[in-house]
């Protein structure tokens, strides 16, 4: 056994001369379309199972594609066939005679009444996919996040963290390109994770994770790719579902998803209408240092109460042009409006820990709209059933978020004094038009190219304002006031070829992107345009070693762009002691990523893992600086016999540093003992160092972390079930910082009623308030201890009513323990 697995590394690398050997008798093809006979609707993921009368040992097999349609290879010979699909009865001919090629025709499965009490867990557990170039997990019904949103989803699946923030990690890397429906959209909203918060999990039908992503993907983002797959009904005639959630903290939300089907078209429509609120705290205690002395200590604590209206609205029409093309034209509006009011107070101490010596506050009430509208066309055209085809897309977006902070900054020990009123106004806008066209073309059964256009035209105006009130007289500061645009043109031409040889897969890539970037800072005067050309190579290989074991290899490289945010040379205030600032200066950074897969099925348990290693170069690294300027936090400057206490104020900013290097493993285990109980586990380990120095401060620092996620799922059957998922995430080490490990569990149970159309569940997230992100800070002139925690434990009831639909949408479960492990396709 070590020594077959010791192997597999040399086969691939001998892969085309293994194609190269001499084969058996002449492989034929057998092809079909398996359906549901009450229906009539193709059954995605069916088994089909050839078994050679005269040799046993010979079994060969393949499942449907999405319309159904199977296609095996096999040769010459006497055949039982059987097409099985969980829930519906077996399919069976016997002593079938192949001589040439076969069509089967259509296969109507009956259900099987039987089997149908027992299947009630399946679709209850996100179910996950392998292909060549990602991982495909189906949400399904994951009832620890109904009622929550994409983060919540995305914080589900395995080796993707979503932090404090809402900012997402895919293995640890925050740099991460987050695509709906494969394209970049106004949903996620100009600042990504605000808006990832605010679409709904019932919108979502799958989730793709791309760590080697194939050169049809844009090369943005060097932690890989999740492209968010939203919900589009297919079946014929009018059905929908309808769900509306309620909870602690105050939370409100309908959502409607319908459709209606004819020959010819397909409407369909989600509509959404909510109201949530939430509440966050934090804490720091900082040391400032003159020398290697501590004269300064502060105490500070924030709490924010946050309340967001939520409106969405979306239209979508597919008109079948004939058998063979389509046309879809899809559009929505959203709209969020909220304030944020928070109050930070700040006590200053005579050590850390000791007496106070004096107080002040810092509230902030800021109200806040975010909307966007986009609408899109896409054209589809198949020549044949053989994968001949090519598909035109055209979508145009616009998106604002309009923020005004209203900001009083006062003492109150130990007397009362208003230090200043100011207002920060924020305004900002983004365009965004995308063209892509994408051709494949199948050279023979086993063998395809694809070529491909993708234009990317972005504009974003950030006009950034602040201005201070003294005796109700308003003054704009002109040095921390400006107007920036932001222009981001990537024009990209791919071209890819996929091959498949006996057990081999291969697909190999290269795409150019023209990056066209302006910098203009309106205020000031100052333009900047940068323009640059990057070619990007990708190479997908896998050995499929039996039906039930598989190996992957890949390799991408990948660009990070800096945004308008991370090159805006004005200060973003965060209070009187710290600010951010961007570097216009930034460039972009350069990742090439290898990523190394098994899978291996047995009868109760699925094992899947991978290692995998990047090296960044540019690498952009936060760093806090003292500006060399300092603030009065307490005392009056104008009374000779006040004690005056003056801080330093900090600056947050990124930079280039020379180089990243990150390296791990993961591994995913999924054991079903039987059809009531299932388990999951998934653990991440990877290595992270920087190396590289600024400003004469030395940044080389290597961390190793971890992260984990176990998830039981258990069916006591009539429809109840429950389910819970715990994870833990290790400390994280950078040059100026350590963040503590930190862990939480959420629990979910769900209770089928009106004989299965409709569906109550009950969830709480955080169960004992642990959600508490916690990070010291060192640097030659301060070190600060921060805890934050953005929410507080959620308690949320769902309610879910299907119209016209069926509760479980019926896919294969794996049947070596669970997993809807398909094969290696392009």
């Amino acid at each position: 056994m070590k020594k077959r697995h010791f192997g597999i590394l040399f086969l691939l690398g001998m892969l085309f001369a293994y194609g190269q050997r001499p084969g058996g008798p002449p492989k034929l093809v057998i092809t079909g379309k398996v359906i549901d006979k009450e229906t009539n609707q193709p059954l995605e993921y069916a088994t089909i199972t050839l078994k050679n009368k005269n040799r046993p040992d010979l079994i060969q097999g393949g499942i449907t594609d999405a319309e159904g349609n199977f296609r095996i290879e096999s040769f010459p010979g006497q055949y039982d066939i059987n097409v099985e699909f969980i829930s519906f009865a077996t399919y069976s001919q016997n002593d079938v005679s192949i001589k040439s090629s076969l069509n089967l025709g259509t296969i109507a499965l009956k259900i099987d009444a039987n089997e149908l009490e027992e299947v009630e867990l399946v679709g209850e557990q996100t179910q996950v996919e392998i292909r060549l170039d990602k991982r495909i997990y189906n949400v399904g019904k994951d009832i620890t996040v109904r009622g929550g949103s994409v983060a919540d989803v995305l914080g589900n699946i395995p080796s993707i963290t979503v932090d404090v923030e809402g900012n997402v990690a895919l293995r640890g890397n925050n740099n991460v390109r987050i695509l709906i429906n494969g394209k970049p959209s106004g949903l996620i909203g100009i600042s990504g994770p605000d808006g990832l918060r605010q679409l709904p999990s019932e919108s979502i039908e799958k989730v793709e994770v791309i760590t080697s992503p194939s050169a049809r993907y844009d090369a943005e983002g060097t932690g890989g790719i999740l492209n968010i797959i939203l919900k589009k009904q297919e079946r014929s005639g009018f059905n929908g579902n309808f769900n509306i959630n309620g909870g602690v903290p105050e939370t409100f939300r309908g959502t409607a998803t319908v459709n209606w089907k004819t020959k010819k078209l397909n409407l369909f429509s989600t509509n959404t209408i909510g109201r949530r609120t939430s509440i966050s705290n934090g804490l720091s205690e900082n040391e400032y240092y003159n020398g290697e002395e501590a004269n300064s200590y502060l105490f500070e604590t924030a709490k924010t109460n946050r309340e967001r209206d939520q409106l969405f609205f979306s239209l979508g029409a597919e008109y079948f042009i004939d058998d063979t093309s389509s046309f879809t034209l899809n559009g929505f509006y959203r709209d969020n409006e909220g304030i944020n009011d928070g109050v930070v107070t700040i006590d200053e101490l005579n050590a850390i820990g000791g007496n106070r010596i004096s107080t002040n506050e810092r509230k902030q009430y800021e109200p806040e709209l975010d909307e966007s509208f986009q609408i899109s066309g896409l054209y589809e055209k198949k020549f044949n059933d053989k994968g001949h085809e090519i598909s035109a897309t055209y979508q145009y977006e616009e998106s604002a978020e309009d923020e005004l902070a209203q900001i009083t900054s006062l003492q109150t020990f130990p007397f009362t004094r208003i230090n200043n009123n100011e207002e920060v106004t924020t305004l900002e806008s983004q365009k965004r038009i995308l063209a892509q066209v994408d051709y494949v073309y199948p050279l023979d059964e086993n063998t395809q190219i694809e070529l491909g256009y993708r234009g990317t035209f972005n504009t974003i105006e950030t006009d950034y304002e602040v201005a201070f009130i003294e005796n109700s007289v308003r003054t704009t500061d002109m040095d921390l006031t400006n107007v920036l645009v932001y222009k981001e043109y990537v024009n990209a031409a791919y071209a890819q070829f996929g091959k498949k040889i006996d057990q081999f897969s291969l697909l190999l890539g290269l795409r150019m992107e023209d990056s066209n970037i302006v910098i203009d800072q309106r205020t000031t005067s100052d333009y900047t345009n940068k323009r640059y050309t990057n070619w990007f190579p990708t190479v997908n290989l896998s050995f499929e070693i039996d039906e039930k074991e598989n190996i992957t290899l890949g390799y991408a490289k990948r660009i990070r762009r800096p945004r308008g945010f991370f090159l805006n040379p004005f200060p973003s205030r965060n209070s009187i002691t710290n600010f951010f600032q961007g570097n216009p200066d930034l460039n972009p950074a350069s990742t090439g990523s290898f990523d190394l897969g098994y899978l291996k099925r047995f009868k109760k348990f699925t094992l899947n893992g991978s290692i995998y290693y990047q090296r960044t170069t540019s690498n952009f690294q936060f760093v806090n600086e003292d500006t060399g300027e300092t603030v009065i936090i307490s005392g009056d400057p104008n009374d000779s016999n006040s004690d005056l206490v003056i801080v330093p104020v900090l600056r947050r900013g990124p930079i280039n540093l020379s180089k990243n290097k990150r390296y791990g493993g993961e591994a995913n285990l999924t054991f079903t003992p039987n059809r009531k109980i299932r388990l999951n586990a998934n653990f991440n380990v990877y290595s992270n160092e920087v190396i590289g120095t600024y400003n004469g401060f030395v940044f080389d620092a290597k961390n190793v972390s971890w992260s984990s996620r176990f998830v039981s799922s258990i069916n006591f059957g009539k429809g109840l079930s429950w389910q819970n998922q715990l994870f833990f995430r290790g400390p994280r080490v950078t040059a100026q910082s350590k963040s503590k490990p930190l862990g939480g569990l959420s629990t979910a149970i769900n209770k089928d009623i009106f004989k299965d159309k409709g569906t109550l569940s009950f969830r709480i997230s955080d169960v004992f308030n642990s959600q508490k992100y916690r990070t010291d800070t060192f640097t030659d002139t301060f070190n600060s201890y921060t805890e934050f925690q953005w929410r507080q434990p959620t308690y949320i009831a769902t309610f879910t009513y299907r119209l016209n639909q069926k509760k479980n949408q019926r896919r294969r479960r794996g049947g070596y323990g669970g997993d809807d492990d398909g094969g290696y396709g392009y």
